[in-house]
């Protein structure tokens, strides 16, 4: 009698187990913000360049917008659209599958192949595997299948993109003999990052000359040349700031938007980098206020993050393309050799050749895409910066964002006006060319 009384609870418990692995779940936008915000600690961890960070976030958004267009009927495919992507795997069985879940799953996994720190995402998505396993086990498993084949699929297309074919291409050359053409600027002298990144197969863009901009002032150090008169700007504008303090809006500006990931700080004999976030990044983090102030549900979220990181990526193709081709000398290059070798520009030069300026190119192309979807006159409180020990700034629109992004390149002291306003209509050129031609939604 014992026996059967035993076995009888025994078989209630499993039955009681099995009832719990039942339940529905639910995937939030959260979990997505909190996956993305993972992957931005780990670029910034791992040091990835603004170009190269900017393709992270466009492969891995594709995955899971790619997932969530397959169910939800708001939202159409990028195949076809996208440059040599194709439907992506109709699923074995979709009775389980949880298509918000596999979304995710499938940004969680393309994000891992693309980062260093592979452990540390490793960390992140098996909290979440954890949860969603012990809520319902049928689900989970069924929508790990799907979200991992789908990665494999994008994984395949992402594999031919000429990424790994330019990381063995010759370093960039510096050209001594010409005076204009950039030189490693200090502290640390670096050589100039992805010299061949206009190589990078674009995703919207029909090629990396599309958005060709018209070529900067002709280096000229006579007093009436444009070129001069560009660089005397330059410095007037950080000598005027002397006065002002260090607490004076245009520093203020200048060090809210720096987004320099390869800022070099010397103590003594040790050099090491300060962390900071990339010009896309910042838009990322953007792309993730706008969606929670309109209480974006899952899907709309994964669609701003996705349009918003194509505008992104293809605006670097096409600025990095630009950059090595008229491949002009910094502002702090020139003014230490030609007029006050003490002046010091308020932000650290970036590595790369001056014209154009990519905050502005990659700002003027996110704010386009991101008025696209959340509509002009959007105003929001930027506190993207705010883990970085700078405080929240304010806009009106994600174009009035823009516009102070591409002028905190002045106040910085590392870009001369041409590269700027030049620059953000190159990127909104750009941006409005995606918003034209992306077919993202339906109705």
């Amino acid at each position: 009698m014992k026996k059967r009384i035993s076995l009888i609870a025994a078989l209630v418990l499993v039955l009681a187990s099995c009832q719990k692995k039942q339940e529905p779940v639910e995937v939030s936008p959260e979990e997505l913000h909190a996956s993305v915000d993972k992957v931005i600690e780990i670029m910034i961890h791992d040091i990835f360049s603004p170009p190269v960070a900017s393709r992270i976030f466009a492969y891995s958004n594709i995955a899971a917008y790619e997932i969530i267009a397959k169910k939800n009927e708001k939202y159409k495919s990028l195949a076809g659209q996208v440059t040599d992507l194709k439907s992506i795997p109709e699923p074995k069985n979709s009775e389980n599958i949880n298509y918000e879940m596999a979304a995710l799953i499938a940004h969680m996994d393309i994000s891992k192949r693309l980062i260093f720190s592979e452990e540390r995402m490793e960390s992140f998505r098996d909290s979440l595997y954890t949860i969603w396993m012990d809520k319902n086990e049928t689900v989970f498993n069924a929508s790990k299948e799907y979200g991992l084949e789908v990665a494999d699929f994008v994984g395949d297309w992402m594999n031919k993109d000429n990424y790994k074919e330019t990381r063995t291409m010759p370093k960039f050359s510096v050209d001594s003999d010409d005076p204009s053409r950039w030189q490693p600027t200090p502290p640390a002298y670096m050589n100039g990052i992805e010299p061949h990144w206009d190589k990078i197969r674009p995703f919207a863009i029909d090629s990396a000359q599309q958005f060709k901009p018209i070529p900067p002032p002709e280096f000229s150090m006579e007093e009436d040349s444009d070129f001069y008169k560009e660089v005397m700007e330059v410095y007037e504008v950080r000598k005027s700031m002397v006065g002002k303090g260090d607490k004076s809006e245009e520093i203020a500006i200048a060090q809210f938007w720096d987004c320099n990931p390869y800022v070099s700080v010397t103590r003594g004999h040790l050099m090491f980098a300060t962390k900071k976030i990339t010009p896309g990044a910042h838009w990322i983090g953007i792309a993730k206020i706008a969606s929670r102030k309109t209480n974006a549900d899952f899907a709309k979220t994964v669609y701003a993050y996705t349009k918003t990181s194509i505008a992104i990526a293809d605006a670097f193709i096409s600025c990095w393309d630009e950059k090595y081709r008229s491949n002009l000398i910094r502002p702090e290059t020139v003014i230490n050799e030609y007029i006050d070798d003490s002046w010091e520009p308020v932000l650290q030069t970036p590595p790369f050749p001056e014209y154009t300026s990519g905050h502005s190119v990659v700002s003027g192309a996110a704010a386009i895409a991101l008025t696209d979807i959340f509509g002009d006159n959007f105003a929001f409180d930027d506190d993207t910066e705010v883990a970085y020990g700078l405080p929240v700034r304010s806009f009106t629109s994600f174009n009035h964002a823009s516009d102070e992004a591409a002028l905190s390149r002045m106040y910085g002291g590392i870009h001369y006006r041409a590269a700027i306003e030049v620059g953000i209509k190159q990127g909104r050129d750009l941006g409005k060319f995606i918003v034209d031609k992306l077919d993202m939604t339906k109705g």
